[in-house]
């Protein structure tokens, strides 16, 4: 049996169900330092006592409960191997604002993961090298970038479209990582996993509807499969070549919007959103 020291420390946001618990349970080892974290705190513990991870809560709708994980998670490590941003959804954009005021999509989707990657830089840059996975979607493709209406606040604010952008701000914030982190040693990637059959949609009856009925047999995959490109490019580590790049599952270049390389909307996704969490 293994009984040394971890080596590596691996960070996993949206772990408490889905294919964050399926890669959080594929990743956990003697050598890994896991770390979890999820909006649940009892299906999470369940994670961890089945990794032996350590676990903290957050819920990614409050940028203040962003801001306590990653000082929570700074304490615990010394250096982040890779961090996979896994926490999302799809939720109802007319339905509420986020307490922070924001779009739901926006906020839960993009903003927070970014408030948090950009709170761990340090830990980041600590090691040789480190990877920063961010789950995307091939929604990107209906997604629409705005830089002056992020909150859709004056345009109309279909559901569909809100979640296909913030899948498109994944994709923007992995090449503003790529282009701004890379001397850090920072190498960061986008992964669409597939149409995975878990409790993505809860927060919305027509997207939840094909996840939570007999017609999930025929729209999803299962989270064990949808997880496997995640793991993938986990145990792959801070590859450069993988830099800057957005995979179809296992695919590099997968289908993308017309703005996923456009460099004023990387540069200005960025501006923007460090802006809007104060950093």
């Amino acid at each position: 049996m293994n009984t040394s020291a971890p080596n590596k420390t691996i960070v996993i946001t949206g772990a408490s169900d889905g294919i964050g618990a399926v890669a959080a349970r594929a990743l956990a080892g003697a050598d890994v330092n896991l770390v979890i974290t999820g909006r649940s705190a009892d299906k999470l513990d369940a994670v961890a006592q089945a990794t032996g991870a350590t676990a903290f809560t957050a819920d990614f709708a409050k940028l203040d409960d962003v801001r306590d994980l990653a000082e929570q998670i700074a304490r615990h490590v010394d250096g982040i191997d890779v961090l996979l941003n896994n926490a999302g959804g799809t939720f109802e954009p007319n339905k509420l604002r986020t307490v922070d005021g924001h779009e739901p999509n926006f906020q839960i989707g993009h903003l927070s993961p970014f408030l948090l990657t950009n709170l761990l830089h340090p830990p980041l840059a600590a090691d040789d090298g480190a990877l920063v996975v961010n789950t995307s979607s091939i929604a990107n493709l209906v997604g629409h970038v705005d830089l002056d209406d992020l909150d859709w606040t004056r345009r109309r604010a279909f559901q569909t479209r809100c979640y296909g952008t913030a899948k498109l701000e994944n994709i923007l914030f992995t090449r503003g990582i790529a282009k701004r982190w890379a001397d850090d040693g920072i190498v960061s990637a986008a992964v669409h996993p597939g149409p995975v059959g878990s409790s993505f949609g809860r927060d919305s009856f027509f997207v939840g509807l094909a996840y939570r009925t007999p017609l999930r047999r025929f729209a999803t995959i299962t989270p064990e499969k949808g997880a496997e490109p995640l793991i993938s490019l986990a145990q792959r580590g801070a590859d450069p070549a993988v830099n800057g790049v957005y995979f179809e599952r296992h695919k590099p270049n997968g289908r993308e919007s017309r703005q996923a390389h456009d460099p004023a909307l990387i540069d200005g996704l960025w501006t923007r959103s460090a802006q809007l969490v104060g950093l």
